[in-house]
């Protein structure tokens, strides 16, 4: 039996004392399955550093070499291809290896934990749920670990990528008359690149998921979404300039498959939609 599907010992009514309860509960099992996600990856520093996090500072990186095949398939020669990573990484501070060590390791935590978390959710509100909502939210459940997951992907091997190779090279030009500024970054500032891309990346896939929780909710109508459409885009457009760096290249290839999540939300809606008036017809 699925551990969504496993009948808890709190489905009854339950008073302000005993959701408080419920709350801690749910709450230390979400805290201790990030926990222990983190020590596994804390104990596998060498792969977690070398070969996930410092991984997109390799020419052989999977994203580069693919964009070197698309570079000869279109005819561009080596145009696309990444040969020289120029970039210098640096510890400034006595506590600055370890800072990094401890955050990648809680952030990764809590990404492996995801489908947990996601598990804890339902069960805290699955005793508020009748049971044909009970089966909608098992599968939006699932649904939300899985693009999770594909937004995590998504954003570590699609723009953080592009984002590293734009950011890592900038040139000032001549903004700074004979004066060569060398490209040596932070350990901590690589680290926050590469955990926000990845983990918001994550976060913003989640939108089917939530629209489909608001058209339930009768909130939202695929009508709605079809009319705001525009606001939508706008608003996808500079959520892709918060998380991406200043290029144009990035926040359009953040920009698509949200746009298309979103595309994917009204289908969700319109069979929402479609539910609820079969439902009312029947009464």
């Amino acid at each position: 039996m699925s551990p969504l599907d496993q009948e808890l010992p709190n489905e009854k009514e339950m008073g302000f004392l005993d959701h408080l309860e419920e709350v801690r509960k749910r709450l230390f099992f979400s805290a201790m399955a990030i926990i222990a996600g983190s020590t596994f990856l804390f104990i596998q520093k060498d792969w977690l550093f070398n070969t996930v996090l410092f991984g997109p500072r390799n020419e052989n990186f999977f994203s580069f070499r693919a964009w070197c095949k698309l570079s000869e398939l279109i005819g561009a020669g080596d145009k696309l291809c990444v040969q020289d990573i120029s970039y210098e990484l640096i510890n400034t501070t006595m506590m600055g290896n370890f800072t990094a060590h401890m955050i990648v390791s809680l952030i990764g935590g809590a990404i492996l934990a995801f489908p947990f978390l996601t598990i804890q959710l339902w069960a805290f509100v699955k005793p508020a749920l009748k049971a044909p909502e009970k089966k909608a939210a098992r599968g939006a459940a699932a649904a939300s670990s899985a693009l999770f997951f594909m937004g995590v992907a998504f954003g570590y091997w699609g723009i953080v990528p592009l984002s590293l190779q734009f950011l890592g090279h900038y040139e000032l030009g001549d903004a700074i008359a004979g004066t060569d500024v060398a490209h040596r970054i932070g350990v901590m500032s690589y680290v926050k690149t590469v955990a926000t891309i990845s983990f918001s990346s994550g976060l913003i896939f989640q939108l089917p998921v939530l629209i489909f929780f608001l058209a339930r909710a009768g909130i939202v109508t695929p009508k709605g979404l079809k009319k705001y459409r525009r606001h939508a885009l706008v608003g996808i457009l500079v959520l892709s300039a918060i998380i991406t760096p200043p290029d144009v290249t990035s926040q359009i290839m953040v920009s698509m498959p949200v746009l298309a999540l979103y595309e994917l939300g009204i289908v969700i809606a319109r069979r929402e939609e479609k539910r609820r008036k079969k439902k009312h017809h029947q009464i």
